[in-house]
């Protein structure tokens, strides 16, 4: 496998990236806690349109200089992380992850980590102290994030809790 960072033809690729996944818990923040209930449903793939409006969110975010870094598989794109290069109204300076998946047949082999780790080691140069996440509430996704470090947002950025208000809001210190 190889992996390179990402030109805007290569947006064009983000549906090969297989996203299906039998989830069976979900998180709620609850008073400031997260709280586990039992949620099963098969995400079997892109839902119809999302692949081309993540393309289309994704390609605005490349256009203002956000940060592509993907896994090839041959020619094929297996994982994909991206850092939006706006600085988020909050206390200390932060950037979004704005997207990290790894394809079904590809987790658990270590590169969402590896990714995740480069996107934080890149941050401080795009003028970033922190990395904020909007963490979609599968258990599978929230304690990925959990077990690298981040941690619950307080206090989320305004319009990311706007956009998605039934994410997880965490946040990575950087340094």
């Amino acid at each position: 496998m190889q992996q390179r960072d990402l030109g805007r033809a290569d947006l064009a690729l983000l549906d090969q990236i297989d996203r299906r996944e039998l989830i069976e818990q979900l998180y709620l923040l609850d008073g400031g806690k997260l709280k586990l209930y039992e949620e099963r449903f098969d995400m079997d793939g892109w839902p119809p349109g999302e692949a081309q409006q993540n393309a289309e969110v994704l390609a605005a975010c490349f256009a203002r200089g956000g940060w592509f870094h993907g896994v090839f598989d041959g020619e094929m794109l297996v994982a994909l992380v991206v850092l939006d290069s706006v600085l988020l109204q909050v206390e200390r300076p932060a950037l979004q992850l704005k997207f990290l998946h790894v394809s079904r047949d590809y987790r658990g082999r270590g590169i969402a980590g590896r990714l995740f780790r480069l996107a934080c080691a890149r941050a401080p140069s795009m003028g970033a102290q922190e990395i904020h996440i909007s963490a979609t509430p599968s258990r599978n996704t929230v304690d990925f994030y959990l077990h690298l470090g981040c941690t619950l947002l307080d206090s989320p950025d305004p319009e990311l809790l706007r956009i998605e208000p039934e994410d997880i809001h965490l946040c990575h210190r950087l340094g």
